[in-house]
């Protein structure tokens, strides 16, 4: 993928970048495998607001991903790879024996026509093929990786992101996370080869306030800027600071650096070093 730049004709353009598409090769979904995708506008099941700041934006199909990586121990051929509105990193579109077609995530530098495979035994270790943790030689980077067997992968799925596998011993693969966290993962979960792919997705620049309203976010209002009544941080003549000892939501709670992760959850003990742990 390349970041395509403009002149700076406008303020707006001034500064933005795009995403040049210059390595999709299908324009269209598989219509097979997509469904409606119905805007809720950040409201939950009794029409209230849960989430702030959503609403608008252009209209989706919703690519139906098979994040288990296709069928098990039959190769499939890349038909195309293809944009996805609804995540950062690209799509495969592959054909199995059968005629049978599923999305999976793109790594990088997997073309049209090359074989993937998923397989529960071993396989060649190139970017785009599954196969279990236990048979991944150390120092490989991985993505997709699940967290419960059979489960699907769940973690290391956005653009340019990977794991490295740092180890294996006792059942369980330590993975070196893209946060810096040290995990450990079961053996036999299963994990894809290679790096994510459209790595430069971090490199384009919006460049002007519309084109976020495109992907559904509407405005979003400092807290210092209302009333009183609007916010714990309104009020005041002017541009005044907002006279507490630490950030609060509109709700009144903390806000900004404070803890949300639950400290008793059961994955905790899969950890072996925080991404908050200081490199020696």
């Amino acid at each position: 993928m390349a970041v395509k730049k403009f002149k700076p004709t406008t303020p707006g353009r001034r500064g933005a970048s795009v995403d040049a598409f210059d390595d999709i090769t299908k324009k269209t979904p598989e219509k097979t495998l997509t469904v409606a995708l119905k805007k809720r506008a950040g409201r939950n099941n009794q029409g209230k607001i849960s989430v702030r700041h959503k609403g608008g934006g252009h209209k989706r199909k919703y690519r139906i991903i098979d994040f288990a990586g296709g069928p098990m121990n039959v190769p499939g051929k890349v038909l195309a790879v293809e944009y996805d509105p609804n995540r950062t990193p690209r799509i495969l579109l592959v054909e199995y024996e059968g005629g049978k077609r599923s999305y999976l995530l793109a790594p990088h530098e997997v073309k049209v026509g090359q074989t993937v495979i998923t397989t529960d035994g071993k396989a060649d270790i190139k970017p785009g093929n599954r196969m279990p943790l236990i048979n991944i030689p150390t120092g490989i980077a991985v993505h997709n990786i699940e967290l419960v067997q059979g489960k699907g992968g769940e973690i290391v799925r956005s653009a340019g992101m990977s794991a490295t596998i740092m180890s294996h011993e006792g059942g369980r693969t330590q993975l070196k996370m893209p946060s810096g966290e040290i995990r450990q993962v079961y053996d036999t979960c299963m994990a894809t080869v290679g790096v994510v792919s459209n790595a430069d997705h971090r490199n384009v620049r919006l460049g002007k306030a519309g084109r976020m309203r495109h992907r559904g976010v509407r405005p979003t209002v400092r807290g210092k800027a209302m009333n009183p009544v609007d916010h714990p941080h309104g009020g005041g003549e002017g541009n005044q600071p907002i006279g507490l000892k630490h950030p609060k939501t509109p709700w009144g709670k903390p806000a900004l650096g404070v803890k949300t992760r639950r400290s008793h959850r059961r994955s905790n003990r899969f950890i072996v070093r925080s991404r908050k742990t200081k490199k020696r």
